[in-house]
């Protein structure tokens, strides 16, 4: 094995970033070596690449980016023993203490000491990742690899679903990014009557509509607040799950949710937004969730179950395939809002 890689990193605190050689991580003893099969695109690595505010206060280059990918076992530290040379597995990005407060009492998604892959240490946008294999999960050996990258997302999503009961619930989900539009098809799974979905991306709501929303609104062409306020005979969505993080979103989703409904908020803002917390939340008496990365493990079961029962398909998702040579056009479909998943494979696509 070389002892360098190609990998996009982030080099320096600044917009933009590169396609370089870097060493192939060492593992310690409870890590594993994974070659990388494929990686795909997340709302977070565009947030890293423009270096918004966000990213300004949390990344800290040089550092390959990237955390949402699968692959195959090359090599187990002296103390693994989840998994063996050749497993084909993906990875939860969450790396957690085990020993804080979150950790010990079955919160471990809120870990006080959470270090994210291509966010706070090396990621997976290389031909090589270092990983605790805590962090692995076994896929079976014929999971294509497009779906087998998107599983991190897939659990966001899965999360988010899931942090309220949706079973016949009038439900808006606003952003129809491709977390957005997974949480669209784990909604007609949960049993909503009725799905709405908001984004400004035509090609984005046609998506949505193959994946079981009710009715796809483009915010741009209508108002969404009253059309919704209308068919549901004034009162509004009972469940408000937020995917964008757009400012003009989370006022519309608030606005459209009825007196007493439960909001689920996964978007992340590029920074610090105006928010009417007495009109939303407050006097609306309404019960709000935030969602950081997936419960650990019971979202990942869910998503197998899912999966396995066939309730939920995600290859209409898979849209756009580059390899990793060519990540700079597969950034720029991302950001474009007329992809569904960006996957990048690390050889050939």
């Amino acid at each position: 094995m070389s002892k360098t890689m190609k990998a996009v990193i982030k080099p320096e605190q600044a917009p933009g970033m590169m396609l370089a050689e870097a060493p192939v991580p060492k593992i310690g003893p409870r890590e594993a070596l994974i070659k990388v099969r494929a990686t795909s695109i997340c709302g977070t690595d565009l947030h890293i690449y423009k270096w918004d505010e966000w990213a300004r206060k949390r990344v800290r280059p040089p550092l390959v980016v990237g955390h949402e990918f699968c692959g195959h076992v090359a090599a187990i530290g002296r103390d693994v023993t989840e998994v063996k040379e050749g497993d084909f597995v993906s990875a939860e990005s969450h790396i957690i203490c085990g020993h804080c407060s979150q950790c010990r009492t079955g919160n471990g998604h809120i870990c006080q000491n959470t270090r994210i892959i291509g966010v706070d240490r090396d990621g997976c946008w290389a031909e090589y990742i270092a990983m605790p294999a805590y962090n692995l999960w076994l896929n079976p050996p014929d999971m294509a690899p497009e779906i087998a990258s998107m599983l991190e997302n897939f659990g966001n999503a899965v999360h988010t679903a899931f942090a309220t009961d949706l079973t016949a619930k009038k439900v808006l989900i606003t952003g129809c990014g491709p977390v957005g539009l997974m949480t669209v098809a784990v909604a007609r799974a949960a049993g909503a009557s009725m799905i709405y979905a908001t984004d400004i991306s035509p090609y984005r709501l046609r998506l949505a509509q193959q994946l079981g929303a009710t009715r796809a609104l483009n915010v741009a062409e209508m108002d969404v607040v009253e059309t919704i306020r209308q068919e549901t005979g004034g009162d509004g969505v009972d469940v408000l799950l937020e995917m964008s993080g757009a400012q003009s979103a989370i006022d519309q989703g608030f606005r459209s949710l009825r007196d007493g409904g439960e909001a689920a908020l996964l978007g992340l803002a590029p920074g610090t937004i105006g928010f009417d917390i007495n009109s939303a939340i407050i006097f609306k008496g309404a019960t709000v969730h935030g969602i950081a990365g997936r419960r650990l493990w019971d979202t990942w079961y869910r998503m197998r179950g899912l999966l396995q029962a066939g309730l939920v398909d995600l290859w209409p998702l898979v849209t756009h395939r580059y390899t990793l040579d060519q990540w700079e056009e597969a950034i720029q479909a991302m950001n474009s809002g007329a992809t569904g998943k960006v996957v990048m494979f690390v050889g050939e696509a």
